[in-house]
């Protein structure tokens, strides 16, 4: 039984709903709580102008009376669908042509989904997953945005030329991008510090003693790549690497393999590696076990992410670790505030990277 709470605006556990039939209604709802209609109404669609504590008084006694509001008339009050698109653009095998591909197997995707889930669930706004890997895939998603399909986008995209930001902004849709876009856009977006990751692990390996270091790095139209690779070799240089090989891979396990193929083709005696990515630090240490290199006795590993994989790999992946769910969070975030409130300017939020050391260092 829902107890007495008295704010000067009504009593909710006091008043009695008595209906003939029917589904309760908003008047319910003011009646129960003891404000107006308008009042009720302002806290269903979601409105601003009401105090917390009224708000709270509302939402008890819609709980007291067990309405329900109607969907299809609250989406024509307010113009909202109550629905918003992911997008993920560069999740489908397309590595012949040079481009990135990373497929559903990389935990990335999971982990993103899994964040934004976190931010709109408890505002009852429901995910669309769209893929855009085509010109058409992209058709489709401004066509759901322009007739209303849904309220916004929360973009994911690995593609360094990926013209889908360009086509959102141009189109005047709310979206969000998680990373930094290759080309400057008036898009709101999330990232982490790259660069001072990548320093941490450059640090990690000096510290480890190791002299003959590689790095795998990502596609270099990708910002995160060309930041995670130029941070490593900076900070290589400021202890007196000036020269750091490097072998490029596409983010997947298996792009992994051939770049530390390639560099131990160069250099059989490598004792530390750098890849962009767990994925591909992970194939890095597959292609070292065939060549009968030890790891971490004889080559040091160390990738970025912390994913699942890397942490329950044996020997536990050293990684990079980005908050990807707390930043998937702030992507959905912003784009319910930016919903709520068009005037909103674009904004960026940079997380910061901490080393997480395992068994491979």
């Amino acid at each position: 039984m829902l107890g007495t709470a008295t704010l000067g605006v009504g009593t909710v556990g006091t008043a009695t709903v008595e209906r003939a039939g029917g589904a309760p209604t908003l008047e319910d709802v003011a009646r129960v709580a003891g404000v107006s209609r308008a009042t009720v109404s302002r806290v269903v669609n979601g409105k601003r102008r009401v105090a917390p504590q009224i708000q709270d008084v509302v939402r008890e006694a819609i709980a007291t009376v067990g309405y329900v509001p109607n969907l299809a008339a609250r989406s024509l009050v307010t113009r909202r669908t109550g629905a918003v698109i992911v997008v993920v653009s560069g999740a489908e095998e397309a590595a012949a042509d040079g481009r990135v591909s990373v497929d559903f197997a990389d935990p990335f995707f999971g982990r993103v989904v899994g964040g934004m889930l976190r931010a709109l669930r408890p505002r009852d706004v429901d995910p669309i997953l769209m893929l855009a890997e085509t010109d058409a895939d992209r058709a489709r998603v401004i066509s759901a945005l322009s007739n209303g399909n849904a309220d916004g986008a929360l973009l994911v995209s690995t593609h360094g030329d990926d013209p889908l930001p360009g086509l959102l902004v141009e189109a005047g849709m709310p979206a969000v991008r998680f990373a930094r876009p290759a080309h400057p856009l008036p898009m709101s977006y999330v990232d982490v510090a790259n660069r001072d990751g990548a320093r941490l692990a450059a640090e990690h390996l000096v510290e480890r003693g190791r002299r003959r270091v590689v790095a795998i790095s990502g596609p270099l139209d990708v910002p995160s790549a060309r930041d995670r690779l130029s941070g490593f070799q900076d900070e290589m240089a400021r202890h007196g690497h000036a020269w750091i090989p490097v072998a490029t891979g596409n983010f997947t396990y298996g792009s992994g393999v051939a770049a530390m193929t390639e560099l131990l083709d160069q250099d059989g005696e490598i004792d530390a590696v750098f890849a962009s990515n767990d994925l591909m630090a992970l194939g890095a240490i597959e292609a070292l076990t065939a060549r009968g290199r030890r790891v971490p006795e004889d080559v040091a590993v160390v990738g970025f992410d912390d994913s699942s994989l890397g942490a329950h790999s044996r020997p536990g992946l050293t990684s990079v670790r980005q908050p990807i769910e707390e930043m998937a969070a702030e992507m959905a975030r912003i784009l319910l505030d930016v919903l709520a409130d068009p005037e909103r300017r674009v904004t960026s939020v940079i997380f910061e990277p901490t080393l997480v050391v395992r068994g491979t260092t």
